[in-house]
């Protein structure tokens, strides 16, 4: 996902654009921009061929068995280093690499993040408990080609509130996925995944985007919102690739940083939801590449 800002006054996508707090991948641990992988950032991958096409579906088929299978050992007891290295060791069998550790350097080959931590969460020493709400985020590259998916797993016995939530925030991404098709307009994802978060009685958190992806983590176009934004003027075309990744919540509307850089938690430590998945725009609507196996 992006995160989009600090500050919570940006909430769509040309004011994030202008903003002085902006705090995308594109910035380095220094606070220097990293030129690099602005340039990175700023491609837009269309696909052109059917090999092209074969790469984005292996590389999504290996991050979806790696979501997957660390879902399936995300049980009471073990840790989110041990859980995060049941993940690399997917990947790196299927000759993958870490697309966080490789573009970002982040501490981990995949985001973990417990409870009220939303995104970016840091695998360590934290043991997982009955009820806790963990989120998966696996993204990584092939052949330089890259995929993205995440989703949430409650561990051991859960609430039933947060079996709703989990179960109505697979609901979301697919409202926003549904209207995905060659010359859709990009407003049309965030207002049907407001629509369903509004009658759900929950909240959208507004400053973690969906985004597209390809030949890098992140490309253009950049900051698809997952919630209405009445600026949006883009149209999605044939051939993008595109993640969709709403984050459905209890209660919170933004994700807020914290003192280790990286773990981001929702402002009102209300429980979040977040499913994604990597998908290709096609003439009459879309092909997912990270289906389950």
């Amino acid at each position: 996902m992006k995160f989009l800002a600090k500050c919570k006054g940006v909430a769509n996508a040309e004011d994030i654009a202008k903003s002085p707090h902006l705090h995308l991948c594109d910035l380095s641990k220094t606070g220097f921009l990293d030129f690099a992988a602005w340039h990175r950032n700023n491609q837009l991958m269309t696909i052109s061929s059917a090999k092209e096409l074969d790469y984005l579906r292996r590389i999504g088929r290996i991050c979806a068995r790696a979501r997957d299978v660390m879902g399936a050992a995300a049980v009471p007891g073990i840790t989110t280093a041990e859980l995060d290295h049941i993940g690399r060791k997917v990947l790196e069998d299927a000759g993958a690499v870490s697309a966080p550790e490789s573009e970002y350097k982040f501490p981990g080959a995949t985001c973990i993040s417990v409870n009220e931590a939303v995104a970016h969460g840091i695998p360590g020493d934290q043991v997982l408990a009955d009820g806790d709400l963990v989120n998966i985020d696996v993204s990584a590259s092939l052949d330089g080609y890259f995929s993205d998916t995440g989703a949430s797993f409650v561990c051991g016995a859960a609430k039933p509130e947060l079996i709703k939530l989990c179960d109505d925030g697979k609901k979301a991404m697919w409202a926003g996925i549904k209207v995905v098709r060659n010359k859709a307009p990009i407003r049309e994802i965030g207002l049907k995944v407001e629509n369903f978060a509004r009658k759900g009685g929950y909240t959208l958190i507004r400053n973690l985007a969906s985004h597209g992806i390809g030949k890098s983590l992140h490309e253009h176009p950049h900051t698809i919102p997952t919630w209405d934004d009445p600026k949006e003027r883009r149209t999605l075309k044939k051939g993008q690739v595109i993640t969709i990744e709403p984050f459905l919540s209890l209660g919170a509307k933004w994700a807020v940083d914290c003192d280790d850089g990286w773990t981001l938690f929702s402002d009102t430590g209300d429980a979040t939801a977040q499913y994604e998945h990597t998908l290709v725009v096609t003439d009459k609507g879309y092909e997912i590449m990270t289906l389950s196996a």
